[in-house]
């Protein structure tokens, strides 16, 4: 699960650096990655129940998420009847509420262009992502399907670090130390012929 953690965070981290810098993803080697398919919302629960929780914060991270909040924009991709996407919008609006940070949606075809850019396959709903709301080319993915809300903020704080000059490579070993990573179970196909 770590392994493709970095791999997803750190193909969009390290294009901050540089386009060379970026190791190319397959779309395969993306759904390989560690997205857990949920149906129903006790499946999620379950999923994130296993998932390890953000305990240890640095002395100024309150501080510095509440004075960096006229500065980021919280945004994220999602869909109708999806889980996830519900789940990760619910925790959004509590960060929100508690730190004065601006969430927006995306339109599904600007969230699939910004995957992209990053070279994130687009594998699913949700993803969100922060940028400086000065610099809409500049961002990075916080979360990937749903999490709990501390491993949120976390990643929201280390979002921050990297895009104001902290290497990548601390930032992205740091995200995936604790993440859960949740996505939209794909519908059965019929596999009708004729189509």
């Amino acid at each position: 699960m770590k392994s493709a953690l970095i791999t997803l965070f750190g193909v969009a981290v390290l294009t901050l650096s540089g386009p060379a810098c970026a190791q190319p993803v397959t779309q395969e080697q993306a759904m390989r990655a560690a997205i857990h398919p949920v149906a129903t919302q006790a499946e999620m629960r379950n999923w994130l129940s296993r998932v390890p929780v953000t305990r240890d914060f640095p002395p100024d991270f309150e501080t510095m998420l509440r004075g960096q909040a006229s500065l980021y924009v919280i945004e994220i991709s999602t869909a109708p009847g999806c889980l996830p996407c519900g789940d990760l919008w619910t925790k959004l609006l509590a960060f929100r509420g508690r730190y004065g940070w601006q969430v927006r949606t995306l339109r599904q075809d600007e969230a699939a262009i910004r995957s992209g850019r990053l070279g994130l396959p687009w594998v699913g709903n949700p993803v969100a992502w922060v940028r400086p709301l000065a610099d809409p080319g500049r961002m990075v993915p916080i979360a990937i399907g749903t999490d709990h809300g501390a491993n949120i903020a976390r990643n929201a704080w280390l979002a921050t670090r990297m895009l104001t000059g902290a290497r990548a490579a601390v930032g992205v070993r740091a995200m995936s130390k604790f993440t859960g990573i949740v996505g939209v179970r794909a519908p059965v196909s019929s596999n009708r012929k004729g189509r």
